[in-house]
């Protein structure tokens, strides 16, 4: 038994060994740095920043290099660094109102205080592979230059329609104070969750799961169309209140998605008709994600809005359990890790089951 283990062990060593070699690739060609992730795979750092719950740009380029690409690996290793870094409070509610916006675009109305602005987007492109990409540096000569963020006050399209009552008021929580709000990276899952955890299970929660289910809302799975009435994606402002200060200093500041989508509801003997929200924030460049959160979100509301649940989507258990793809990658893999005990007594169990029905058929022909 001594001598298997140090097989083991030894093996596992040179798997990693194996494993390092690999991700570095050809040594003859120029090792991938930090700052080209950062700056040329944004996409994918935002995703690994959102759903790792940690915003910092060079861990998540570490990450996604240390992990070759493969984005859920480099989820668990942010995950994991995370935990080892102390918490010395909570800074004070971000005002996305106040965006220093990159891209800000309604799908309800066309002309809008503060205009369209498209900012950096897929939408428009026509979807055919580049080639000039290919040839190094060439790309820089065709670029154009950028549109700057936009900082002057750009009001919220959903005021448009809350002026007139036709729409939900967006009502604060029980309290404005940080500490009262949950915690997902402290308190385990409870049943039934808030909106404030709701919410957050879903930033964190797996990008293609969460669009998934967004999508089934859209094909009829809740009944629950929507309209995008405002994407935002900018920087805003973080502040911390040092308890030595007592009052918010700005600390920084982080790029942030966010979504609020339009949703019907035909009312009910309390509320005339009216629109509802759903809603939508990651950390990074997330727009899709923001979207497809803002539509679950939307379809987890079915009990306080008094709908008939009739979807996956609009099971809170079952769309909160299965949406964090850590824990979901650890379930579905260990079953590649060693199971030999296990399979060993269900062999046994099926061996003497076969056994029994056997001996019970050979009774059964002798008895006739």
């Amino acid at each position: 038994m001594y001598v298997a283990v140090k097989g083991g062990e030894k093996a596992i060593e040179n798997a990693h060994r194996y494993l390092a070699e690999e991700r570095r690739g050809d040594p003859a060609i120029e090792e991938l740095s930090l700052k080209q992730i950062t700056e040329q795979l944004s996409h994918a750092v935002s995703r690994v920043m959102a759903e790792g719950s940690l915003f910092d740009r060079e861990l998540a380029a570490l990450a996604i290099k240390q992990a070759r690409g493969d984005l859920i690996e480099a989820i668990f290793l942010i995950r994991a660094y995370r935990t080892t870094l102390p918490r010395f409070g909570y800074s004070a509610p971000i005002n996305t109102a106040d965006m220093a916006l990159d891209r800000r675009v309604s799908a309800t109305f066309k002309d809008l205080p503060g205009g369209q602005i498209l900012g950096p987007t897929f939408d428009y492109t026509h979807r055919l592979l580049d080639f000039a990409l290919a040839a190094e540096g060439l790309e820089a000569e065709q670029a154009k230059e950028a549109e700057e963020a936009v900082d002057e006050d750009v009001p919220r399209v959903l005021e448009l329609l809350n002026k007139e009552g036709l729409i939900e008021a967006a009502v604060p929580g029980e309290s404005d104070e940080s500490s009262s709000v949950g915690d997902l990276t402290r308190e385990p899952l409870e049943f039934p969750a808030g909106r404030d955890v709701r919410l957050q299970n879903l930033a964190r929660g797996d990008e293609g799961f969460i669009l998934s289910l967004g999508y089934s809302t859209q094909r009829g799975y809740a009944r629950n169309h929507a309209f995008v009435g405002e994407i935002r994606i900018g920087h805003v402002a973080v502040e911390f209140v040092p308890e030595e200060l007592g009052f918010a200093i700005e600390i920084g500041d982080i790029l942030v998605s966010e979504c609020e989508t339009v949703n019907q509801f035909q009312g009910s003997k309390k509320v005339p008709a009216q629109f509802t929200r759903g809603y939508g924030l990651a950390f990074g460049h997330c727009e899709r994600k923001v979207i497809a959160m803002a539509l679950v979100d939307r379809a987890l509301r079915a009990d306080e809005l008094g709908e008939e649940k009739s979807a996956p989507v609009q099971d809170e258990e079952f769309v909160l359990s299965h949406s964090d793809n850590i824990q979901a990658t650890g379930f579905v893999e260990h079953i590649k890790l060693p199971h030999y005990v296990d399979f060993q007594s269900e062999l046994e169990l099926v061996r003497r089951l076969r056994a029994n029905a056997l001996r019970t058929q050979t009774t059964l022909e002798a008895a006739e």
